[in-house]
C-alpha cells in the first residue's frame, strides 16, 4: 500500500524525497532522534517511547505490508502493535525464566555459595578475582543491579578487614557483571539482539562467554592500576548476610546457571559438528525448553532452603516476574520498533547508495550501540535499538564476510561505552559504593570506557582471523 502524506506543497519535488534513496536514512535518523528526546530529555518510560517510535516510523515509511482495505494510518498505528506481539512470543517466556531463576538463586542462598566457595578457594590475597568470577556467572541470569546489590557488602568488609583495594573490590564486581549482562543470554538485551538478527542462541552464549575472557581479565588490570592511583575510603557500613542459612551444594547452586548454557550450547555444537540434530537433542537444547528445566532446579533450592509449600513458592513467584513483565515490555517494543525500520526501506536504500566501497558494519555496529547508551543512558535499550537498525540495514539476506554474531558482540560492547549520570547502573554503584559522583565518573566510568573499547578491537581482530563463515 502506498503512503500518500498530506502535505502543504503536493508538488513533484516532494514526492520525489519520499521516493529517493535518502529518505528512509532521514526516517532513521529522525526516529533515533525521537528515542533520545523521549527517554533522556523528556523522561517517557522505555516502553512507551519505544513503542511511539514504532508508530512514528509507520506514519513516515513509504509501503507498508498491509491489506489494500486498510488505511495507511491504521496500518502506522497496527504494525507496530502486530510486530511487538512476534517479538513477545519469540523472547517472553525466556526473560520470565531468567527473572525466576535469579531471583531464586539469591534467595535460596545458591549465589551466595557461588561466592564464598570462590572466596575461601582463591583466598584473600586473589579476592578481586573471585568477585569478578562472581559478577561474571551471577550476571548471565540475574540483572547487573541486583549482581551488584549482592556483592557489595563482601567488598566492604573485605576493604574494611584488610583496610585497603576498596576501589580494585568494588571495579572487580561491577566489571565482572556487566560484560555479561552484555553479550550473554538470557539476559535481555543479548537475548533480543540474537532474535533480531536471526542468530542461533547457542551460537550467541559461546560466542559471549569465550569473547567475555580477555575483558574480565581487563577488569583486574585496570581495576588494579586505578586503586593504586586514587585512593576512595569505605563510607558504607559492613552488612553481611545470614550467616545461619544453610546453602546449597555448589554442584546445586551452579545448576541453575549450568544446566540451560550446557543444553543449548550442546545442540548448537551438536549442528556444528554433524549439520544434524537429532530431536530430543534439539528438544532440549530448545531455549524455552532448557530454561525451564533450569528454573525447576533453582525452584526445589529456593522452596527447600525457605521451606516453602506449593502455594507460598507461586505467591513469592509473582515478584520476579512482575519485574520480568517490564522488560518484557521494553524488548518487545524494541522489536517493533526494530522491524517497522526495516518496513522503512533502509536496507534497500543501503544496497542502493553504498556502491562499490565496503562498510565496516562491525565498527557501525559499535558507534550506534555507543551513541544511543551515552545519549539516553540505558544498555538495554541502547543493544535494541542499535539491533534493529543494523538488521535493517544488514538484511537478512546480505553476505556478511563474517558470522553475525560478531554484530551482536560489537553491539553488546558499544552499550557499555560512557556510564555516566544518565545511566541507573551508575547510581547504583555510586550510591551502593559510597562513592561521589566525581569518584564515579574517574572510576567507573572510565573502566567501561575501556571495556567497550578492548571488546570493540578484539571483535573486530576476531572476525578477522576467524571469521566463522564458509
Amino acid at each position: 500500500m502506498v503512503f500518500k502524506p498530506k502535505i502543504n506543497d503536493p508538488s513533484h519535488n516532494m514526492e520525489a524525497l519520499y521516493r529517493s534513496d535518502f529518505w528512509p536514512f532521514l526516517v532513521l535518523i529522525l526516529s533515533v532522534l525521537v528515542v533520545v528526546l523521549m527517554i533522556s530529555r523528556w523522561r517517557f518510560h522505555p516502553f512507551i517511547a519505544l513503542i511511539l517510535a514504532a508508530i512514528f516510523v509507520g506514519f513516515l515509511s513509504i509501503d507498508l505490508p498491509s491489506p489494500s482495505s486498510q488505511h495507511w494510518m491504521v496500518a502506522a498505528v497496527e504494525l507496530p502493535m502486530v510486530e511487538f506481539g512476534i517479538m513477545a512470543g519469540k523472547i517472553a517466556w525466556v526473560i520470565a525464566l531468567a527473572a525466576v531463576i535469579g531471583t531464586a538463586m539469591m534467595e535460596s542462598g545458591a549465589a551466595s555459595q557461588i561466592v564464598h566457595w570462590l572466596l575461601k578457594n582463591l583466598g584473600e590475597k586473589q579476592a578481586a578475582v573471585a568477585l569478578i568470577i562472581s559478577g561474571f556467572i551471577l550476571s548471565i541470569p540475574v540483572f547487573l543491579d541486583t549482581v551488584f546489590f549482592l556483592l557489595i557488602p563482601l567488598g566492604i568488609t573485605l576493604a574494611r578487614k584488610t583496610g585497603r583495594d576498596y576501589l580494585l573490590y568494588v571495579l572487580a564486581i561491577g566489571g565482572g557483571a556487566v560484560i555479561t549482562h552484555s553479550i550473554v543470554p538470557p539476559t535481555p538485551g543479548p537475548l533480543i539482539m540474537a532474535e533480531t538478527l536471526q542468530i542461533d542462541l547457542g551460537v550467541v552464549i559461546l560466542a559471549g562467554l569465550a569473547v567475555g575472557l580477555l575483558p574480565a581479565a581487563c577488569v583486574y588490570w585496570i581495576a588494579n592500576w586505578m586503586n593504586k592511583k586514587i585512593d576512595i575510603p569505605v563510607r558504607m557500613p559492613a552488612e553481611m548476610p545470614d550467616s545461619n542459612q544453610v546453602l546449597p551444594s555448589l554442584f546445586f547452586s551452579l545448576l541453575p546457571i549450568a544446566l540451560p548454557l550446557l543444553l543449548i550450547g550442546s545442540a548448537s555444537v551438536y549442528q556444528g559438528m554433524t549439520g544434524a540434530v537429532p530431536g530430543w537433542v534439539a528438544f532440549l537444547g530448545n531455549k524455552n525448553i532448557a530454561m525451564a528445566l533450569g528454573t525447576a532446579v533453582a525452584l526445589y533450592l529456593w522452596a527447600k532452603a525457605k521451606n516453602l509449600d506449593r502455594t507460598n513458592l507461586w505467591l513469592e513467584i509473582g515478584k520476579p516476574l512482575e519485574i520480568g513483565g517490564i522488560i518484557i515490555l521494553i524488548t518487545s517494543a524494541g522489536g517493533a520498533y526494530g522491524a517497522m525500520i526495516q518496513h522503512s526501506g533502509i536496507a534497500n536504500a543501503i544496497d542502493s547508495i553504498s556502491g562499490n566501497f565496503q562498510l565496516n558494519y562491525i565498527l557501525m555496529a559499535w558507534v550506534i550501540s555507543a551513541v544511543m547508551k551515552t545519549a539516553q543512558g540505558s544498555g538495554t535499550v541502547a543493544m535494541i535499538s542499535a539491533a534493529a537498525i543494523m538488521a535493517a540495514l544488514v538484511g537478512p539476506e546480505y553476505a556478511l564476510p563474517y558470522h553475525p554474531v560478531y554484530l551482536l558482540l560489537a553491539m553488546g560492547f558499544g552499550s557499555v561505552f560512557i556510564s555516566w549520570m544518565n545511566d541507573s547502573a551508575f547510581w547504583v554503584v555510586v550510591r551502593m559504593s559510597g562513592f561521589t559522583e566525581k569518584e564515579g565518573l574517574k572510576t567507573w566510568t572510565v573502566l567501561l570506557a575501556a571495556l567497550s573499547i578492548i571488546g570493540l578491537v578484539q571483535v573486530l581482530v576476531l572476525a578477522s582471523l576467524f571469521p566463522l563463515v564458509g
